[in-house]
């Protein structure tokens, strides 16, 4: 459990770090996320799921 608390933290530090380092450059890039259907992006999340479930086997 103490596993997940880190990646969360992990998550809540880069998340913050993008916001910190290009304020402007996350705006536009989420002013362009609403122009992508929500399948696309449904798309998106699940690759990117699957790809980081299959970095976290290989590291563990």
């Amino acid at each position: 459990m103490s596993e997940l608390a880190a990646a969360l933290c992990l998550i809540l530090v880069l998340e913050g770090l993008f916001l910190f380092a290009a304020p402007q450059a996350w705006k536009r890039m989420a002013e362009q996320m609403q122009q992508i259907d929500p399948r696309s992006l449904r798309m998106i999340g699940g690759a990117m799921m699957a790809v980081g479930l299959i970095a976290l086997k290989v590291v563990h």
